[in-house]
């Protein structure tokens, strides 16, 4: 069946809708990793020329989301072990930076305000898996964007859609631990207290046990 994100795409821009559109289904977990995106049957489910289809997976291939496969077609990026734990040593310097910038702000005080509320939203979305990956990864980006460092934040969002599909594709027994509210409330803590070191020693134990869940016992090695 197809998926619903698919099903309704008009004439117009239609390259910028298809990429949209197929980057959504994969960050919406539609497509999984492992699984092979052809060129023939999307432009048939999108109504779209080859063509068009061919430029949008190049696009996602640039983005991570996608790698090459056999006979000459792509697949949903299915990250190593190895490449999980390298993904979340990246965000634990990036995000580290981030506190470190939120900590010496003059704002600290009204940002500490932003981050309980992302909070309050991320502990009101437990039970729900989608709402919850959703509030986990706005209080990364939040506390990025709290920092003031616009390059800093345009490279978090690089890792964006890595992340998502790193956590779609684990059970839920392995990715929902990290991303409670409580795991994220002694970060918040560390920045109210002005604490750097503290912040920075939360976060990477926060980031080490994100990768270690989700990558499983072999990102140890």
């Amino acid at each position: 069946m197809a998926p619903e994100t698919l099903s309704s795409l008009d004439r117009s821009s239609l390259r910028e809708r298809a990429l949209h559109a197929l980057r959504t289904a994969i960050l919406a977990g539609q497509y999984r990793p492992g699984d092979h995106l052809g060129e023939v049957e999307l432009a048939g489910r999108l109504g779209i020329s080859r063509g068009t289809v061919r430029e949008a997976l190049r696009h996602l291939q640039q983005e991570g989301l996608l790698v090459p496969a056999a006979r000459g077609m792509l697949q949903v990026h299915r990250l190593s072990p190895t490449e999980v734990r390298e993904l979340y040593e990246v965000r634990a310097a990036l995000e580290g930076l981030a506190v470190a910038g939120v900590i010496a702000s003059a704002g600290r005080e009204q940002a500490v305000e932003e981050l309980r509320q992302a909070l309050i939203r991320l502990d009101r979305a437990a039970g729900d898996f989608a709402a919850q990956v959703e509030a986990d990864l706005a209080f990364h980006l939040l506390l990025c964007e709290l920092s003031g460092n616009s390059m800093l934040v345009r490279t978090w969002r690089h890792l964006e859609g890595p992340i998502r599909v790193t956590v779609m594709s684990v059970g839920d027994e392995r990715r929902r631990l990290p991303m409670s509210a409580a795991r994220h409330e002694p970060i918040v803590d560390a920045v109210e207290r002005g604490d750097e070191a503290g912040a920075l020693e939360v976060l990477r134990s926060h980031m080490a046990l994100a990768a270690a869940q989700l990558a499983g016992p072999d990102a140890q090695n």
